[in-house]
């Protein structure tokens, strides 16, 4: 079996759902969608794989820029590079990033410069997401620095590297974004959705406890979030991450981190320990991050073509993948309820058109 993390117990430490919507209120933020994003039944595959109920929370529409989750972060992450006055936005990730892509798009609608910084060498041509990147005018960086599996770096020495670096190929004064947006300001943006999903969950199941949120995990922000919110909540809904991509050294501790600096940025100090993050580490990564698998294509294929949906083979599609792997294997009883975080990508379909098509 896999962890859940710690149960949580209900508590007088509880903050009741307003005053935590009152709490997030007080940072800077814009307006990328309107919230909450629809909580859908999947019912076609509910009735296919004879398992737990399925439903999809639908974070793939949130803006700008063909949208996706990581909307929610640059609400947050976007308000404070305007509050700094920066005239110009830095962040990095993987040639197919959705996050490289959304901080471009929303850079071009602010008036300021994106630079993006990628862990490969240039391509002969710009596929994708890099097509879309170069069309809202981001500044391409290429590092050729692309590594296997072997995780060396921690997500936090990674990102004191890349911003040492792109500080003197850009220059001092630029807004510095973590890959992913994987920081306390961008991850409030999944403390909120913890909260939407907490009130959502009343409406389809009488039992929270029975009520599982499956997501994917690359950079960690969107799980770490989850972990903080529904634990200031003291919601008895739990949620579990897939990991998509074996990217970072001592990476639950650095998720239990963040959660616990998430809860102290909201005014109540908890605390989190690698063991109680709730993440199948590995597992279904495949050869590596962004290396397309056969399950993933087959995983994407399912959910076109039985709930007419579209994922990512980057990201949502690997973590579908081992979603229905678990579902297969009966580690879910068919009296619970699954959430899979829709988290958009789109675009990232046209990068792998040759194994798709087949």
């Amino acid at each position: 079996m896999f962890n859940f993390g710690k149960p949580p117990h209900l508590s007088s430490f509880m903050i009741p759902p307003q005053e935590l919507r009152a709490r997030l209120e007080r940072f800077p933020r814009l307006k990328y969608a309107t919230f909450p994003t629809p909580l859908e039944p999947m019912e076609n595959l509910t009735r296919e794989l004879g398992g737990p109920r399925l439903w999809v929370k639908r974070d793939d529409g949130i803006g700008p820029g063909l949208g996706g989750s990581k909307g929610r972060k640059l609400e947050f992450l976007m308000a404070e590079a305007l509050a700094r006055k920066a005239h110009r936005v830095i962040t990095y990730g993987g040639l197919q990033s959705n996050h490289a892509r959304m901080t471009a798009a929303a850079c071009a609608a602010l008036g300021l410069e994106a630079h993006l910084f990628f862990f490969d060498r240039c391509p002969a041509d710009l596929p994708a997401n890099l097509l879309l990147d170069h069309l809202f005018g981001a500044r391409l960086h290429f590092l050729p620095l692309r590594r296997g599996g072997s995780a060396p770096l921690t997500i936090e020495r990674t990102s004191r590297l890349i911003r040492l670096v792109s500080t003197v190929l850009v220059g001092p004064g630029a807004y510095f974004m973590p890959v992913g947006g994987h920081s306390v300001t961008g991850c409030l943006g999944y403390v909120a959705a913890a909260l939407e999903l907490h009130q959502q969950v009343e409406e389809i199941a009488s039992d929270k406890g029975r009520v599982t949120v499956v997501t994917g995990v690359g950079t960690g922000g969107t799980l770490a979030g989850l972990m903080a919110g529904l634990k200031l909540l003291e919601s008895p809904v739990r949620v579990l991450g897939i990991d998509v991509g074996k990217l970072w050294k001592a990476f639950p501790a650095s998720l239990a981190k963040l959660a616990g600096d998430l809860c102290a940025a909201l005014g109540e100090p908890r605390s989190f320990q690698p063991d109680d993050v709730p993440m199948i580490e590995g597992k279904y990564v495949g050869p590596g991050y962004a290396v397309y698998t056969s399950e993933t294509g087959a995983a994407i294929r399912i959910m076109a073509q039985a709930e007419g949906l579209l994922l990512d083979p980057v990201y949502s599609g690997k973590a579908f993948a081992g979603l229905l792997d678990l579902i297969g294997k009966g580690r879910f009883g068919a009296d619970e309820t699954i959430i899979f975080l829709h988290t958009g990508g789109l675009p990232g379909l046209w990068a792998f058109e040759e194994p798709l098509s087949k």
